[in-house]
C-alpha cells in the first residue's frame, strides 16, 4: 500500500499527552493532528491520546469517538454512517488514506495509530479537510442523467442486465476523495485537474446506457488539464477503501475520446 506524508505545508510540533486511566491494561496510542482556525498563529501540533481498548469499539472511528466523548471534547472530525457508505470520515490513518469507520484498530501494527487529515487539502480544523474545490469539480461534470428522449409513461428507463453491469465498480463510489488526495497529479494541479474521484464519477454517466449526453460530456472532459494530467500513477486505485479502480475508469474515458476521433 502506498504511504503518504503529512498534509501540504504542515509544520507540526509535539502537543499534549493524555494518559490512559490507571489500571488500563490494553492501551493504544492515537497520535492525532490538531489545528485550530481560531488561533491560526499557533503551529499545528500532534496530540497523543492513550486509549483503553477494553472499553472501546474495534474501529479507528470508535477510538476517535471515545477520545472526543471521554478525553478531549475539542477534537474535531467528520463522521456519519459508520458503515463505509457516506465517505465522511475519510482521513489519513497510518500513512494511508482510508475511512476511519472501516479501518480496524488491530490492523494498525505497533502501539501507535497516526491520524491526520486527507493530505494536500486545506484544513478547516483538526481532521476536517476543506472539500469546496472538490465538490465544485464534481458539480462541473453534471452528475445526473441527461436524456432528451421522454421517459416511458408510468415506467422506468429500462436497462438490460448487461447494460446495468457496466455500472458496477462505479456507482459504489462514496466521494470520500481518498483517491483524489492520494494523487500527486492532483497535488500539483488541483485547481485544474479534476482528479480520480470526479473522473470516475464522470465515467459512471458515460457508461450509463440511459444517458444521451455522451458527446457533450466528452467535449467537456477533453482538456489538457481536466483529464490528461492523469499519468496512471495508480495511487488512486491502491488506496480506494471501497476497492474501486479510478485509474481504469480514467483509461476508459481516454479510450472513448480516441474511439470517437477514429471511429
Amino acid at each position: 500500500m502506498v504511504q503518504f506524508s503529512l498534509p501540504a505545508n504542515s509544520k507540526v510540533t509535539k502537543g499534549k499527552l493524555f494518559a490512559a486511566p490507571a489500571g488500563a491494561k490494553r492501551i493504544k496510542k492515537f497520535q492525532v493532528y490538531r489545528w485550530n482556525p481560531d488561533t491560526p498563529e499557533v503551529t499545528p501540533k500532534i496530540d497523543t491520546y492513550e486509549v483503553d481498548l477494553d472499553s472501546c469499539g474495534p474501529m479507528v472511528l470508535d477510538g476517535l469517538i471515545k477520545i472526543k466523548g471521554e478525553i478531549d471534547t475539542t477534537l474535531t472530525f467528520r463522521r456519519s454512517c459508520r458503515e463505509g457508505v457516506c465517505g465522511s470520515c475519510a482521513m489519513n490513518i497510518d500513512g494511508t488514506n482510508t475511512l476511519a469507520c472501516t479501518k480496524a484498530i488491530d490492523d494498525v501494527k505497533g502501539d501507535v495509530v497516526k491520524v491526520y487529515p486527507l493530505p494536500h487539502m486545506p484544513v478547516v480544523k483538526d481532521l476536517v479537510p476543506d472539500l469546496t474545490v472538490a465538490y465544485k469539480q464534481y458539480a462541473s461534470i453534471k452528475p445526473w442523467l441527461q436524456s432528451r428522449t421522454p421517459a416511458p409513461a408510468g415506467k422506468e428507463r429500462l436497462q438490460s442486465h448487461e447494460q446495468r453491469a457496466e455500472l458496477d465498480g462505479l456507482w459504489e463510489c462514496v466521494l470520500c476523495f481518498c483517491c483524489t488526495t492520494s494523487c500527486p497529479s492532483y497535488w500539483w494541479n488541483g485547481d485544474k485537474y479534476l482528479g480520480p474521484a470526479v473522473l470516475l464519477q464522470a465515467y459512471r454517466w458515460l457508461a450509463d446506457s440511459r444517458d444521451e449526453a455522451t458527446s457533450e460530456r466528452l467535449d467537456e472532459l477533453e482538456d489538457p488539464f481536466k483529464l490528461y494530467r492523469c499519468h496512471t500513477i495508480m495511487n488512486c486505485t491502491k488506496t480506494c477503501p471501497k476497492g474501486l479502480n479510478p485509474a481504469k475508469a480514467i483509461g476508459q474515458i481516454k479510450q472513448m475520446i480516441v474511439s470517437r476521433k477514429h471511429g
